[in-house]
Formats: structure tokens, sequence, C-alpha cells
């Protein structure tokens, strides 16, 4: 399932598309993790290392610090943030972001508006849940976190401004709250956002998911032994990206 050195920079120089690997430091400074990362991307050269210490409560700072990073070391018109246990198509992702090569701020995922959950203890619990309005409030329309795109002007606004842009508990909440006062396009890709139970007869009808996961894990359930399987049943085949013109 990994590309070589060879393959990415194949797809670089062809197709324009950079993939990366993104991941900051361990809280030990040049400890096990570190020097594990550092022989696996001699083997691979596919991860993008960034000044940030990892940590699941850190995520929005990450996220902050990636597209700072990626808009410095990359001139793109697209900047696309995936995790890393979600089956991604390639050419249907990349021949959607053309569709709206043209406009020029365009936030585009799934989008939703959950309830923001206000009480302590539960999973993605919001500590400024005050800022939201009264108890049963909705959060502002944004992005599924699991996979989405953001225009170049909208990445280098982060950029510009990463000093003074609030973190809320959660990364995606906290990348809608960037967005909500800007004259930006949310696009909503419902392709973004497949089950796996549903990508092969899509696949199957012609219409390609973007991205396909397991809604109750945030991700692929045991993506390290399933993610072959999913592939294999939904994925769109290589010649789909080669032979895509975008």
């Amino acid at each position: 399932m990994r590309s070589n050195g060879e393959e990415l920079r194949k797809l670089e120089e062809e197709k324009g598309i950079v993939i990366r690997f993104v991941i900051g430091h361990g809280t030990t400074p040049g400890g096990i993790l570190d020097r594990a990362i550092e022989a696996e991307n001699v083997q691979y050269h596919d991860f993008m290392r960034l000044e940030h210490i990892e940590g699941y409560h850190e995520l929005s700072a990450k996220t902050k610090i990636y597209f700072a990073t990626a808009v410095s070391m990359w001139d793109a018109e697209y900047y696309v943030k995936v995790d890393d246990d979600v089956h991604v198509n390639l050419g249907a992702l990349s021949t959607s972001l053309a569709r709206h090569r043209a406009k020029p701020r365009v936030y585009i995922g799934c989008m939703k508006s959950g309830p923001v959950l206000a009480q302590k203890g539960v999973r993605y619990h919001e500590p400024e849940h005050w800022k939201f309005g009264e108890h049963g409030n909705k959060y502002f329309r944004h992005a599924t976190g699991q996979l989405y795109a953001l225009s170049h002007d909208l990445a280098i606004y982060i950029s510009k401004n990463s000093e003074i842009l609030h973190k809320y508990a959660n990364e995606d909440v906290s990348l809608g709250a960037w967005f909500i006062g800007l004259d930006v396009e949310h696009v909503d890709d419902r392709r973004m956002c497949c089950g796996t139970s549903d990508c092969e007869w899509r696949l199957q009808a012609g219409h390609a998911c973007i991205a396909s996961f397991d809604w109750a894990c945030s991700g692929i359930c045991k993506s390290a032994e399933r993610m072959r399987s999913i592939h294999q049943h939904c994925g769109e085949g290589d010649r789909a990206l080669w032979s895509a013109d975008f």
C-alpha cells in the first residue's frame, strides 16, 4: 500500500500531487519515537516533520503548523489534510478539487454542525461551550476532520495569522471557526465521507468515493488490518489517477 520514493517523485512531477505523512516530535527530543521516524523516512522519504510536540489535545495547534509549513514548502492550488486511517481515491479527489479551481477562497469537505458537548469527561468535550450559546446548541458548519481541502488563499491566511487564531478543543471546530467570519465558500462534498459498507457499490455504479471510513471509529476500524481489503474493494485503480486531466 505504501509508495516508495521513486513513485512519490513520479506523482509529484507528472501530476503535481505531493503526499506526506505529517508528524511532529515526541515529548523527549531525539528519543525513541523520533529516531524510529527518522529511520523510516530514510527508507520511504514520505514524512513531513513539524516543529510540534505530538499529543491528542494538540491537534488544533498541529493543524495550524501544518498549513503554515506546507505553504512555505509548496506553492499549491489546494492543501489537503487526511487522517492516516482513511481510504482515499486520489483520482476522484483531484478531479473534484479541479472543479472549484476558479473560486478564490474555498473550503471543501463533508460539512456538519454537531452538538456542543458541555459535559466533562465525554469524548469531544468543549471546555469553551459557553461561547456557543445555551445548552443544546450546535456548532457552526464545519468540515469533518477525517479529510478536508483548503484553497491556496485560505492556507496563506492561516499561515499569516497563526498566532492569533484561537484553538478550540476539537481540531475540525477550530478550522471552521477560523473561516466563519470570512468570505469563504463552504463546499459540502458527501463523497468525502463514504462508509466502508457503501464504497464498493458506489464504485460499481461509477461514482467512486473520494474518502471512505467507519463513522463509529472516526476512521477505518482496525485500519492496519483492513486497509488493503478496503482498497481492493473500493479503490478506483491506478488508471483513474494517471489518466485524469486536471
